[in-house]
């Protein structure tokens, strides 16, 4: 083993490529999901100034969202070509210039086109890094390490919605827009500064064999159901943290928009339950924290049913820490299983996690105007029984066998 502590297995939890490689990994996604995520509060004063609908300033989020999925795929066969650390610097610096531009568009169009390309850009993260961590951490970490990002991408959700909110009441919509892309900017020279060199080594073109990745990861069983649980377990997330607003504001509760709005910071508990996941994942097994993640975050749903403020905050915090539970072992079983192109498998995974958030989350809409919270509770639920009924076959899902072929 070497000063930093890597070996030919990867780098080893409490070293210093260790912690260099879980740090930068974080600060990349709290960058990239900060600039995905922080239109979301500022919707209502970009369409009083650019004079467009709710509808239409949504799409200021939306658009990103769907051409980040449709993005995933081909950007892990561009990681092939071209070296995963590379693209992933390369991805998030042009995230981060377009969040610096995105403010002085001068009309809708642009800002859409704008977020459009955003969204590409933001693409090379998510599945990479996932990847990556997989690789260059040792087997017995990944677990902790995978927990680490998925709590940096929560924080980086959260900072960009509050940053954006807080600047915007002093300086208006586009100075919000445009701390957050200083934001990204500032972890876009810390992950470059702080990424380790890789220990495995360099990936080159693709041959006959890897192009034929994704293919075999369609056809396991394993990869399949993994990605289901990613789609329901998304789809039921939005659903609840998009129209949980409207009955706080409505009787028995009554609530202000202002203190409506401070909901967002149940997303805190994602940031403690995915580190801890992983560590419990480590320990006594992914399958059994992704079961257990979902009957809570089942569980957790009912108790919004409740018509008493405090016991209806009390399962959307349970509902939260379920969920990056139960999302993180997902993850980390992802990159366990995917024994060759693993960056392929986890774009496979995050485009099922946002076709889940957009198709999912539309749909609860559709349950919402037809009865209200009630209705999308059984909407859930029932999403999240499919999840259970996942993670249970997942349990008797076999491993897939050796294999000499080295993996990427």
């Amino acid at each position: 083993m070497t000063a930093t502590g890597t070996s030919a297995a990867g780098h080893a939890r409490g070293t210093a490529g260790y912690r260099r490689l879980v740090a930068a990994t974080w600060a990349a996604g709290v960058g990239c999901f900060a600039l995905l995520y922080a239109p979301q509060a500022l919707l209502p004063l970009i369409s009083d100034d650019l004079g467009v609908s709710p509808s239409g300033a949504a799409l200021v989020v939306s658009v990103a969202t769907g051409t980040l999925a449709l993005a995933l795929l081909p950007m892990s066969y561009l990681a092939d070509r071209v070296g995963r650390t590379r693209l992933m610097t390369v991805a998030l610096v042009t995230a981060a210039v377009l969040g610096v531009l995105a403010p002085l568009a001068p009309s809708i169009e642009v800002l859409l086109l704008v977020r459009a390309m955003q969204g590409v850009a933001i693409a090379g993260l998510p599945a990479l890094a996932m990847a990556h961590l997989s690789e260059e951490v040792r087997p017995s970490a990944v677990g902790i390490a995978m927990g680490l990002y998925v709590a940096g991408n929560t924080v980086g959700g959260l900072s960009g919605r509050v940053l954006s909110s807080v600047v915007a009441d002093i300086g208006g919509w586009r100075a919000g827009l445009a701390a957050v892309g200083g934001l990204a900017l500032g972890c876009a020279v810390a992950f470059r500064l702080l990424l380790p060199r890789p220990t495995a080594p360099p990936t080159t073109a693709p041959s006959d064999e890897e192009r034929g990745h994704l293919g075999r990861h369609l056809r396991d069983p394993g990869i399949r159901r993994l990605c289901l649980t990613s789609f329901v377990l998304m789809a039921a997330f939005v659903t609840v943290y998009n129209f949980l607003g409207y009955r706080l504001l409505d009787e028995p509760f009554g609530l202000s928009p202002t203190l409506v709005g401070l909901v967002f910071l149940t997303y805190l508990a994602g940031t403690t339950s995915s580190p801890a996941a992983g560590r419990l994942g480590d320990r006594f097994g992914r399958r059994s924290v992704l079961l257990a993640g979902v009957l809570l975050t089942l569980a957790a749903v009912l108790l919004t049913l409740s018509s008493l403020l405090a016991v209806v905050l009390l399962g959307l915090v349970l509902f939260t820490v379920g969920f990056f539970a139960a999302h993180t072992s997902a993850s980390g079983m992802v990159g366990n299983r995917a024994r060759v192109g693993r960056a392929h498998a986890s774009a496979m995974y995050l485009f099922a996690y946002y076709t889940g958030s957009s198709v999912g989350g539309w749909v609860g809409g559709l349950a919402y105007e037809r009865a209200a919270w009630p209705a999308v509770v059984g909407y859930v639920a029932g999403l999240l029984v499919v999840a259970l009924g996942v993670a249970l076959l997942l349990r008797r899902t076999p491993p897939l066998p050796a294999t000499p072929v080295p993996a990427g």
